[in-house]
């Protein structure tokens, strides 16, 4: 275990707790919990990343005895490790949301680096569509005065 946090379980649960929590992260992107949970996540998660990077026979063991399903494991070493090979950690980023209503536990999101990195990229391309058809509509226009002075003369 990377971290000294105990979390208030004990350490079969905790484990069983933090093992779901990097299964469901890696499987969905992102995932919504408390700001401490989420810094045990985060670490355990990059190590499972750096694990799926190396892409041999004893990191995929390691990574399956850990992980608990096995299409996320598939999909670590397929899709998502791919993406960071040429990175040296961070794959993680956390945003802290403020008190949870009921308990005022501070909570937060930690979302994968690469699902932030193809937004922006969705982003960049809606924009440059409406950019696009701004232009062709003040296109469109200038040709429709022509054609109005042409027939008034």
């Amino acid at each position: 275990m990377p971290g000294t946090r105990k979390l208030g379980r004990p350490t079969a649960h905790r484990q069983a707790m933090l093992r779901g929590m990097v299964t469901y992260l890696l499987e969905n992107g992102s995932i919504e919990t408390t700001l401490t949970r989420a810094k045990e996540v985060r670490s355990l998660t990059e190590k499972m990343i750096t694990l799926g990077k190396k892409n041999t026979l004893a990191a995929k063991r390691a990574t399956m005895a850990f992980i608990t399903k096995e299409d996320v494991v598939k999909k670590l070493f397929d899709t998502i490790a791919p993406e960071y090979a040429d990175r040296n950690g961070g794959y993680t980023r956390m945003y802290k949301l403020g008190p949870r209503r009921g308990d005022g536990a501070e909570m937060a999101l930690i979302k994968l680096v690469a699902d932030e990195q193809e937004a922006a990229k969705e982003a960049k391309k809606e924009t440059k569509k409406k950019a696009a058809k701004v232009e062709e509509v003040k296109a469109e226009e200038v040709v429709a005065e022509a054609t109005e002075e042409t027939k008034a003369e």
